[in-house]
Order: structure tokens, then sequence, then C-alpha cells
């Protein structure tokens, strides 16, 4: 038996159970703290989503794969939105001493963007959806379910490599630490 002398489980034993099941502890309020490869009564998210088949953890794969790299995606356009919508340019020059008692002029650009505008709203919405993806996937995550986890770090994965390739690296000459 696993259990104590007095009824309950001993720790090592508790462990060894967990570690030797394909499910998830039964009581909610025991959350897994080992991955595990299983798919009978794995909660995703709310506690109505129950995976209890291998199509259904693979039906769930599939659309953890597709959030993660939608998320992936979506870093990268309100990047590519926040480079469209800068509104205000300014090139700000000053005098730098050079060698041999020369002055230099240095230019910085300066790139502002209004608040109260539709690109900031829309950058701000788009923000929160974004929040909102990453705690999904990281909620995702903690459920410790090895076919899960797998799906979030193959998808976002897949999203970068599909969507950042198209990231323009600028550089800036003037920095100095490279």
């Amino acid at each position: 038996s696993i259990f104590s002398r007095d009824g309950g489980l001993t720790l090592a034993q508790a462990g060894f159970e967990l570690l030797s099941s394909n499910n998830p502890p039964a009581s909610a309020s025991q959350s897994p703290m080992t991955f595990y490869f299983g798919f009978k009564n794995v909660e995703l998210l709310f506690s109505g989503l129950v995976i209890n088949t291998a199509g259904e953890m693979a039906g769930a794969f599939v659309a953890v794969f597709l959030l993660a790299m939608f998320y992936e995606g979506l870093k990268i356009a309100r990047e590519s939105l926040l480079r469209k919508s800068q509104v205000s340019i300014r090139y700000n020059s000053m005098p730098v001493p050079g060698p041999n008692g020369t002055i230099l002029m240095e230019t910085h650009k300066t790139v502002g963007q209004q608040m109260l505008s539709f690109p900031h709203l829309l950058q701000t919405v788009l923000h929160i959806i974004q929040v909102v993806i990453s705690y999904f996937l990281m909620l995702i995550f903690m459920t410790y379910n090895g076919y899960l986890c797998i799906a979030v770090a193959a998808g976002a994965g897949m999203g970068y490599f599909l969507f950042s390739w198209k990231k323009a690296v600028v550089v800036d000459i003037t920095e100095h630490c490279h």
C-alpha cells in the first residue's frame, strides 16, 4: 500500500505515484510538479475543457501550436506597425570635439508618436491581446503535460522561424556598446 500507518501518503510514495502515472493528480488542488506524457483527465485552461482521448490531445496540440505561432507573429506585427506609425521624426545636430581641435557635428534621430491616435490605440489593443495570449501559453506550459509543453515550444519556434526573418535589424553607428 502507498499509505502510511495513519492512512496518509508519505511524500516519497506520493512522488512515486505521480511519476509512475500517465495521468495528472485526481484532485484539482494537487497540480503536477513533474512532466508527464498522458492524455487522460488533462485540464486545459478552463475546468470544462478536459482532454480524455488521444484524438483530443492531438487537437489540443495543434491548437496550442498555432496559438504559440500566432503569438510570435503578433509580436513581429506590432513591431512593424510601430515603425510605420512613428510620425514626428526630428534630427538634432550638436557639435562635438574632434581630432586636432576640429569640431564635428553629431546627428541624432528622435522619433515620436502621438498618444491620442488610431495607431497608438491599435497598438494598445494588440498589446492587451499579446499579454493575454502569453499568459495562456504560460498556463498551458504549467500543466506540465509533455505534449502541450512541446506544442508551446515548437509553435513558438516555428512562429519565430516564419515571421522573424523579415525583421529588419537597425544598427546605430553612434552606439559604442556593440
